[in-house]
C-alpha cells in the first residue's frame, strides 16, 4: 500500500505510477510485451499520430473490493470498443488477449496504486494506441505503439453525487454527422474542448450537444452519455455519432433487471420538459445528476430536480453499479475481472 497519498482526497488527475507496458506493432505483427518505468516516449516528429491524428484510447478502472480483492470493470468490453475505434480510423487493432493481457499486468505492477477500499477512489486504467512511423502523405501507418499507463483519482466531481447544472449551444458541433463520433479518438475531445470551455466560464459542468445536422435532436453530454427518465422509462439518445458508452450499457441492464423500461431513440430538445431524472454518464463519474438544462438559445431552463438532489432512478442505478464494483453484490454478468 502506498501511504503516502490521501486516498479519500486524490483529484481526478495525473499521478505517477512505477510502470507502464508497451507493445509495438511492426512488420506485420505485435512484438513482446515490455515493461518501462519511464513516463516518456521517443516518437518521430513526423510520427502519424502527431499529423494525421492516428490515436485512440480507452478508459476504465480498477477497484479494491470489500474482500480486498482487485477488479477491473468490463475490460472486455472496452477491448471491443479499441478494436472498432482503430478500425474506424485506419489503425492496427489491437488483438484482445494482448490488451487483456497489458491492462492486468500494468494493475498488478501498480498494485500499490490501487486504492483502499472505502475510499471512494480507484485505480484508472489509460489504455492508448498511437500511429508512430513517419509519413508527410496523408496515409495510414504501418508501426504502431499500444500502451497501457494507471493513475490513482478521486471522484470526478469534488461535489460527490449530486446535481450539476448543464446548457445547450447550438454554435458548436461535437462532430460530424457522419464522421467519428462513435470512437474513442483523440480528435473528437478536442473538437468539445471550446464549448466546453465556454460552459464552464458561464457556470455549467458540460454542454449537452445537439445532432450536427438538424440541431434538433438530444447527442452527447460532454465527455458523456445522456439519459432521462422521461415517463418512467430510461431514455437515452440513439444516434451514430455518439460514442457506445460501457457505463450506459451497464445501467441500461440494471434498469431492465428494476423492471424500468430502456428505450434508445431520437430525443427532442422539448422532451426534456417530461423529464423527471436525467444524467449524464460515463467511466469518469458514472453518472452525473442533472439538476436544470438551461437552453441559451432560447432562454428556456427545463428544471428537471427543483430540490437538487438526485433522483431515486438515478441513486439506485448509481449504488447497484458500484457495489457490483466493490463485490458488495454478486457479479451476475461476469462484468469484473478478478486480478489475482
Amino acid at each position: 500500500m502506498n501511504n503516502e497519498l490521501d486516498w479519500k482526497h486524490l483529484p481526478f488527475g495525473y499521478y505517477p505510477t512505477d510502470f507502464n507496458v508497451r507493445c509495438t506493432y511492426k512488420d506485420g505483427k505485435w512484438g513482446e510485451i515490455e515493461v518501462t518505468p519511464s513516463d516518456k516516449i521517443e516518437l518521430h516528429m513526423a510520427a502519424t499520430c502527431l499529423h494525421y491524428g492516428q490515436e485512440c484510447f480507452e478508459g476504465l478502472k480498477a477497484f479494491r473490493g470489500v474482500d480486498g480483492k482487485i477488479r477491473i470493470f468490463r475490460m472486455h468490453d472496452n477491448a471491443e470498443r479499441m478494436r472498432q475505434s482503430a478500425e474506424g480510423i485506419e489503425m492496427q487493432p489491437v488483438p484482445e488477449e494482448i490488451f487483456n493481457e497489458m491492462c492486468i499486468k500494468a494493475v498488478k505492477l501498480n498494485e500499490r496504486f490501487v486504492p483502499p477500499y472505502g475510499s471512494g477512489a480507484s485505480l484508472y486504467i489509460r489504455p492508448l494506441e498511437i500511429g508512430v512511423s513517419p509519413s508527410i502523405g496523408v496515409k495510414s501507418a504501418t508501426e504502431y505503439v499500444f500502451m497501457v499507463m494507471v493513475t490513482p483519482v478521486g471522484p470526478y466531481f469534488k461535489t460527490g453525487f449530486g446535481c450539476t447544472d448543464i446548457c445547450i449551444m447550438r454554435q458548436y458541433d461535437r462532430v460530424a454527422p457522419r464522421g467519428t463520433g462513435r470512437y474513442k479518438i483523440g480528435g473528437n475531445y478536442a473538437a468539445s474542448l471550446t464549448a466546453t470551455e465556454h460552459a464552464h466560464a458561464l457556470g455549467y459542468s458540460a454542454v449537452l450537444f445537439l445532432d450536427p445536422k438538424e440541431k434538433k435532436y438530444l447527442d452527447e453530454c460532454g465527455p458523456a452519455n445522456f439519459f432521462a427518465i422521461i415517463d418512467g422509462k430510461y431514455v437515452t439518445p440513439k444516434s451514430d455519432s455518439i460514442l457506445p458508452s460501457i457505463t450506459n450499457r451497464a445501467l441500461q441492464t440494471l434498469a431492465q433487471e428494476m423492471g424500468i423500461e430502456v428505450v434508445a431513440r431520437q430525443i427532442t430538445v422539448d422532451e426534456l420538459e417530461k423529464a423527471t431524472e436525467a444524467g449524464a454518464c460515463g467511466t469518469a463519474a458514472v453518472i452525473s445528476p442533472v439538476g436544470t438544462i438551461r437552453d441559451l438559445d432560447n432562454e428556456r431552463d427545463y428544471v428537471i430536480s427543483a430540490d437538487r438532489k438526485p433522483g431515486p432512478v438515478c441513486t439506485a442505478l448509481y449504488e447497484k453499479l458500484n457495489a457490483i464494483r466493490l463485490g458488495e453484490e454478486p457479479d451476475t454478468h461476469n462484468w469484473n475481472t478478478i486480478v489475482e
